[in-house]
């Protein structure tokens, strides 16, 4: 009876991991980037900063070209500055780093979100990035706050 209880405690536990496993293949969760990742994401806070949508949008990935006209991309820019302003700072929430064959990001990307303070609000700021000839641009960006309701 003992040994029967030990085999389903030990099945049931195995069963719960399994997933974790697969999903540990896939996924590369970061605490930290690397000096080039970040490199990227201060050119692309700089640029937004600077309200230099133009140049932003001409050295993003192809990716983000694919999904937004230059106007929706400086639209959506200049909505984030008028409403909140300039990062004050930002404070690392999570990190997902991939390399994939398929899909809408294949290749070498990273996902980055924040906790970022800006002059007039909170929120959580998303950069998609994608590796490209060496070279981090810039696929995504979005920021979730009550202040862009």
């Amino acid at each position: 009876m003992k040994a029967q209880t030990t085999r389903r405690v030990l099945f049931t536990f195995a069963f719960l991991l399994l997933p974790f496993a697969f999903f540990a293949c896939e996924v590369d969760e970061r605490r930290q980037i690397t000096s080039e990742q970040q490199a990227a994401i201060d050119r692309v806070t700089e640029d937004i900063a600077a309200a230099r949508d133009q140049e932003l949008y001409e050295r993003a990935a192809d990716e983000w070209r694919a999904v937004v006209t230059p106007e929706q991309s400086r639209d959506n820019l200049e909505r984030v500055r008028t409403r909140l302003g300039r990062v004050q700072s930002r404070a690392l929430h999570t990190g997902t780093e991939r390399d994939s064959a398929s899909g809408p990001l294949a290749g070498h990307s990273l996902v980055v979100t924040y906790q970022t303070t800006f002059e007039r609000g909170t929120g959580m700021e998303t950069f998609t990035l994608l590796e490209r000839d060496g070279r981090w641009l810039l696929a995504g960006y979005t920021v979730t706050s009550d202040a862009l309701k």
